[in-house]
Formats: structure tokens, sequence, C-alpha cells
């Protein structure tokens, strides 16, 4: 995995096409450069020496250098809009799969917002770097090079002013690039904690509504969006103090020139004509332009240094949770789990698990009960890798699971997580996310059937094929759980999980759901639950407690010792008949 946002990686695959823009921009270049010397013959040679039967001729070949100048120059401007479209597709997919290749810990820390910032603008920041601005940057450098080749070789003493102007426009721009460093990099910063507020408040807009917080958040995006202004107009401040200084420069150089010129032509000074005048004020003319440009160019270059920093900062990080390289595959896997003394803290020191001991034989069922935040939800992202143990091991059919590939592992558990999340598609692609290639019509509906969400989808005018909004808007909690259900049914994988994935459905729903969940002999199933119902059929359950395991059994056994399980069932249904507990 690289480390660092490599740019030119991507600009060598296109190389060819940059080599023709550039031999474009250097030949439209050059055209301009020999325009002046055409106007100086047709005032030397015809005006003023009455060679009259040149200035068709000239007259022909300023037209053909303009004509193609012209070509040039689109052949210059649509090759480097198309090599920086073909570059910039192929960073935002770079970019993209390395973000998608760093491990949970990484979204823990980075809020959705900042990451789209990242995504969105930064790489089209660079992404008008590699274009207009870097096309215009090189031009300005050859073209300035140019003109004053061109005038020296007409009159070495006049060069002088474009030379110091040159020089002081540059000197300009290195200070004006300083302190546009850090106001870049605070826009940007900036941006991605608005783009955040934006998200947070635009996903969230139910509760934001139900609690009546709009007041409350308005103010909240008012005050990231004043700063947003505030350090725009610090930007703006920076370049409206120097950008007039790059007008001045630019405009009194044809007059200096002019002027200067005129005095050695009144006092026969250097040999100067005045085709050799008229061509100098031409030259200077054309060099007044990457003048006014170059404070532009370099706000926008400072844009883009800034940007590429923030990626380079992405870049930098790494995943924790990766393949092993010589990693153990399983022919077949038969779905056996067992956590052995496993243990599992922050980086804070806090701990989550403490040795979590047990095993779920093939084919069995695993029941995990706790009060909110005693780490049922832990397990199964240890489980699935999401984390890694800090203490312990997690084996699957006898084999650590840090010895199989993330592929094998994950692509051997189907889980239904307790925070459902549907995506904008049809209800279809939904169920059949996971094995999306490979899953029949037939299945589809066979695994919404078995999780009880047929009876609303074959109501629906458009059935399997309705299209549901943003994480499921328009769908209830309970309709959203039972998509999700259907889609780990779909995948028919070895192991299936579920985090308290039927809290939003009723009684009945549920009940017919476990007794699918019954027929699934040949499954390993851990069921995460608050409710005494969804784990009682369990071959064994576990009740944690602050990180460890309380108490352990079977629902009767786990009754009778009247513990925490005990006083949840009574919490839930009362006290249990006698019969229940003997």
């Amino acid at each position: 995995m690289r480390d660092k946002f490599n740019l030119f990686t991507h600009i060598r695959r296109h190389i060819l096409q940059y080599i023709v823009a550039l031999t474009a921009l250097i030949l439209s270049v050059t055209i301009s450069m020999i325009v002046p010397e055409v106007q100086r013959h047709i005032v030397d040679d015809v005006i003023v020496g009455g060679r009259g039967e040149l200035l068709a001729k000239l007259l022909l070949l300023y037209g053909v250098l303009g004509a193609a100048r012209a070509a040039f120059q689109y052949i210059k401007e649509f090759c480097f809009d198309s090599v920086s479209s073909k570059v910039v597709v192929g960073l935002r997919r770079d970019l993209f799969r390395h973000i998608q290749s760093l491990d949970t810990g990484y979204f823990d820390k980075n809020n959705t917002g900042e990451i789209m910032a990242r995504l969105k603008e930064d790489i089209d920041k660079v992404w008008e770097a590699l274009s207009f601005i870097s096309m215009l940057l090189i031009e300005v450098v050859f073209h300035t090079v140019f003109i004053l080749v061109c005038m020296v070789r007409l009159n070495g003493y006049m060069a002088i002013i474009p030379f110091i102007a040159i020089v002081s426009c540059g000197v300009l721009a290195l200070r004006m690039d300083k302190k546009l460093d850090k106001v870049f990099g605070d826009i940007s910063e900036e941006n991605a904690v608005l783009n955040t507020t934006c998200e947070e408040n635009i996903a969230g807009v139910r509760t934001v509504k139900a609690f009546a917080r709009e007041a409350f958040e308005l103010v909240k995006f008012r005050k990231h969006n004043d700063r947003y202004k505030e350090l725009n107009v610090d930007l703006s401040r920076v370049f409206v103090r120097y950008y007039p200084f790059f007008n001045f420069v630019s405009g009194i150089v044809p007059l200096l020139v002019l002027a200067l010129g005129g005095l050695f032509y009144i006092k026969g000074m250097f040999g100067i004509t005045l085709g050799v005048i008229t061509a100098y004020i031409s030259y200077s003319n054309n060099i007044v332009w990457p003048m006014e440009m170059l404070g532009w160019l370099t706000n926008s270059f400072s844009e883009a240094v800034a940007s590429v920093k923030k990626l380079n900062k992405i870049y930098a990080e790494v995943s924790t949770i990766n393949d092993p390289e010589d990693p153990v595959v399983l022919d077949h896997v038969e779905g056996t789990i067992t956590f052995d003394h496993v243990g599992f803290h922050k980086e804070d020191g806090h701990d989550i698990l403490k040795d979590i001991t047990f095993e779920v034989p093939a084919g069995r069922t695993l029941g995990i009960m706790g009060a909110s935040g005693a780490g049922k939800t832990s397990i199964v992202s240890l489980l699935t890798r999401l984390y890694d143990v800090t203490e312990g091991e997690i084996r699957l059919d006898g084999v650590p699971i840090r010895d199989l590939t993330l592929k094998q592992l994950r692509g051997s558990i189907s889980l239904v997580m307790q925070d459902v999340f549907l995506f904008s598609d049809t209800i279809a692609e939904n169920i059949k996310m996971g094995r999306r290639h490979d899953i029949s019509e037939r299945t589809i509906r066979l695994s919404g059937k078995r999780a009880g969400a047929s009876e609303f989808i074959d109501k629906m005018d458009k059935g399997y094929d309705t299209v549901i909004g943003e994480r499921g808007v328009g769908l209830s909690g309970g309709q959203k759980q039972r998509i999700s259900i259907a889609r780990a049914f779909a995948k028919e994988l070895p192991i299936l999980v579920l985090d308290d994935s039927t809290s939003a459905l009723d009684m009945e729903t549920e009940r017919d759901i476990q007794k699918r969940l019954k027929e699934l002999n040949t499954i390993t199933k851990l069921i995460i639950a608050h409710r005494i119902s969804a784990v009682k059929d369990a071959d064994e359950i576990i009740v944690l407690e602050e990180g460890r395991i309380a108490e352990r059994g079977t629902h009767e056994e786990l009754l009778r010792k009247k513990g925490l399980y005990y006083e949840t069932y009574v919490s839930q249904y009362g006290e249990p008949e006698a019969k229940e507990v003997v």
C-alpha cells in the first residue's frame, strides 16, 4: 500500500498525451514570438523603407501564423483538459480504494464530512492544478523566457526594464505564496467541518425536527459558515494586498519601453529603429499577461498544494488489520467459533471485554445478552475483525482468524447489524448485497418470505423492484430489519450473526423468524438480543456484565440461578412458571 499521494505515477500513464500538449504549447508560444518580428518588418521595410511589394507576403504570413497559433492553442487546451480528467479519475479511484482499505479505527477518529471533503473538494483542487493551472504556469514560464530572449536579441539595453519587472513580480509572488499557504490550510479544515455539520444535520433531519432543534442547528451551522467566510475574507485580503502591485508593474512596462525606446531612437543610439520599438512594445504587451496571471496562479497553485498535504495525511494512514503474509485457506468453512480468553481495550486503556471464553460448535446457536454497553456488539466486531483482540485468540474451525484472509473470514459470516443500513436502490438489490452476481430471483423471494418481508414487499407497486430511499427512508424500523434479515438469509453462509436485529419487530413476526432460524440447523448462529424470546431456544446463553461473562447456561439453567438473566425475564414477563425453573 502506498503511503503517499503519488501524483506522478498517474501522470506517467498518460505521458504521451502530456508530450503532445506540451509540444502544442511550445509551438503556440513560438509562433507568438514570431509575430512581433513580422510587425517589425512591416514597419521598417514597408512603411519606413517603402518596399510595398513585401506587404502582401507579410500580411499573408501574419494570417498564417495567427491560424497556426489558434490550432495549436486548441490542441494544447484539449490535451491538457483531457489528460487531467483521466489522471483525476485514477486519483479519486485510488483514494477511495485506500480509504476503503483502512480499518474501522480510522473512521472512529474521522468524520464523514471531512472524508467527503478530501474525496471531492481536494481532489478537484488537484484537478484544477493539473489542467489549466499547470498549463498556464508552464506557458507563463516558457512565454516569459522566450520573450526575454527575443528582447535581448533585439536590444539588450531595453531588455533591462522587463527583466526588472519580472524579478519584482517573482519576489512578490513568493511572499504572497507563504502567506497563502496557511490560509488555504485553514480553509480546507473549516470546509471539512462545514461539510460534516451539513451531513450530520441532513442525515438526522428527522431527529432535529422531532426535538425542535432547528434553531440550535442553524446557530451551529451559522458559526461554521461565518468562520468559513472569515477565512475566505482573509484570503482576499492577502490577494488584494499584492495583486495591485502585479497590475501596476505589468501596466507600466509598455510605457517605460516606449519612453526608453523613443529616447534611443531620437538620439540615434544602439541602432534602434521604429520597427524595433514596435516589436518591443508588442513583446512588452505579451509579457504583461504573465505578470497579471502570476498572482492568480500562485493563489490557485497554493490551494492545490494545501489539498495535496491533506491527501497525504490520508495516505499516511495504514490499516492495522490486514491479511497475513501466508494465509491459511480453509477448503470448507464448517462454522465452529471459539473465543479463547479474549480481551479487548481501547487505546486509552479502557477495557471493553475481559477474559471472554466460549465455543459454538458448527450448526449450534449461542445467545448473548447483557445491558447496553456490556460488550455484546464488540464480540461481533472482533469476530469479523473490524477490530483485533488485544488479548487471547479467536478461532474459526480451529484456525486463528488472524491467519485467514479477511475475504474468507467476512465472506463466511452473514451479519444483521443493530443499526440497519439500506442503500438507495431497489429492495432486490439490497437483499442481493454480498452476492450480487450469483443470487437468483427465487432465492431473493424465498429469503424475503423467510424474513417475513414478503408480506409488505408484495403490496408495493413494483414489489422487489421498488426503489427505497437513502438509508431506507420511507420504511418502518421493522420493515428495514426484515429486509436486513432477508439479506443475511440470501447469502446462505455457514455463520449467521444477528445483533439485536428483531428489536423493532412485533412478537408474532419475531416468533415466525425464530421458527425459521431453528430450521437452519446446519448454520452456526450468534444471536445478540435484549429480549428473552430471541435467545431462549439457543443451545447456550451467555450474559455479559461490564465486559465479562457473568452467567452462562441454557434458558432453564439460567432461570434456576435466579441471577441477571432471571431478573431480565421477570422484568419482561413477570415471575416464571414453576416448571420453567425446576
